[in-house]
């Protein structure tokens, strides 16, 4: 009875350890974003944030312009935007990744289209414990590659932000990511 148990026990273990990886499929911490597009109205946000149009990404940045705290969207279609912070955007803590920059969209591999949410930098370049920080941001073309200017890999945004080309190495930071709708609230952490 006791080695039934055992083996038993044993069994169950393996079997919860092999079901997936979600636990360390994204990243702690490095990010808490909240935009409201039903506020800011953004196109080029709205984009990639539209379920009907997977493949679509925005990379968002924050910055000044002309002395006002600013959003910044870019897609990988063309569009480019920015919007002022409001005082609501203004007052919440907000951490865009690792260096002032994540990528959101849907991927277009899976239906229903899965929203993802990735780190702009190059997670085999970037050192945040590197003293000086410096900064190695992704690019993103139209395919949904995202491409690093330093070590030349080019990752797959559609793909779970696994190297598609170059050399071998980690794949792209992924937070936690949600939308409510295209003019809707987006959430990453």
């Amino acid at each position: 009875m006791r080695r039934s148990i055992f083996l038993f026990a044993c069994l169950c273990s393996l079997l919860l350890s092999a079901c997936n990886d979600s636990e360390n499929e994204y990243t702690i911490g490095a990010c808490l974003v909240i935009i409201d597009n039903s506020v800011h109205q953004d196109p080029t946000l709205a984009s990639a944030m539209n379920i009907n149009a997977p493949g679509v990404f925005c990379t968002i940045t924050k910055g000044l312009e002309n002395g006002a705290n600013k959003f910044f969207f870019s897609n990988n279609v063309g569009q480019h935007s920015s919007v002022a912070l409001n005082a609501l955007d203004s007052r919440r803590t907000l951490i865009l990744g690792y260096n002032e920059g994540i990528i959101v969209g849907f991927g277009n591999l899976d239906y229903p289209a899965r929203f993802v949410a990735y780190d702009r930098e190059c997670p085999n370049c970037f050192d945040p414990q590197g003293i000086p920080i410096r900064s190695h941001p992704l690019s993103v073309s139209g395919n949904g590659m995202a491409t690093c200017g330093t070590c030349k890999r080019q990752y797959n945004l559609n793909n779970n932000g696994f190297v598609a080309s170059g050399d071998n190495g980690k794949r792209l930071t992924r937070y936690r990511a949600q939308t409510t709708g295209t003019y809707g609230v987006l959430s990453v952490n």
